[in-house]
């Protein structure tokens, strides 16, 4: 009877993850086309569960959008250790940023719900800060060590300067409900990130 028991919950805590996954995936897919403002109902269809399944997790809107967040900020950050490990120092740089100013493209509303005022965002964007920039750094001193970038650049700095340019980007050339990354002006900061790119090999050693 115990173990029939341990095998239920088992299986109600599974059900729960799959469920949880589904939704906070649904919720990227949403924002990035329609805001995170966009309709609870539509993330919930989207995710294959019940209204009532995505509040019983996500009480509040800001709770949803934190956790989405938290979980792409995980994803990007990881990816530097693996394109460290499957590239050499400068392509992994390359590539990273890139995929970070991707990051940025795809959080359509968030800029303004983080400062909303709504206390729970608050937390934010020292996640963000302390997750990105030691992943950025190691792949800057990777680089720069094997003369493939300069050794002056401030990670921060690097974060914030793609931050800006991708949001300026992200918010032109495009209608409403469309695939950002697909909009004329993203492709104009695709553009220039690749001349910021070119730009961290000037005056590199080696």
């Amino acid at each position: 009877m115990q173990e029939e028991t341990t095998g239920t919950k088992k299986r109600i805590r599974a059900d729960a993850a799959r469920n949880e996954d589904a939704v906070l995936e649904a919720a990227k897919t949403v924002f990035a086309t329609s805001g995170v403002d966009a309709p609870v109902r539509e993330i919930a269809k989207t995710a294959g569960v019940g209204v009532g399944t995505l509040y019983r997790r996500f009480p509040k809107r800001s709770d949803l959008v934190v956790a989405v967040f938290k979980r792409e900020v995980d994803a990007c950050a990881a990816d530097a250790k693996t394109l460290a490990k499957d590239h050499p120092p400068g392509e992994a740089l390359s590539r990273w940023l890139r995929r970070y100013c991707r990051f940025i493209v795809t959080k359509k509303g968030l800029a303004s719900a983080l400062h909303s005022g709504d206390p729970a965002f608050d937390a934010l964007p020292d996640y963000f800060r302390s997750n990105f920039e030691p992943a950025l750094q190691n792949l800057l001193s990777a680089a720069a060590k094997a003369g493939e970038a300069r050794s002056d650049i401030d990670a921060y700095d690097l974060l914030r300067a793609i931050g800006n340019l991708a949001s300026a980007g992200s918010t032109s050339g495009g209608k409403a409900g469309d695939d950002p990354e697909h909009h004329e002006g993203m492709q104009h900061t695709y553009r220039m990130l690749d001349l910021m790119i070119d730009g961290l090999r000037y005056g590199k050693s080696g």
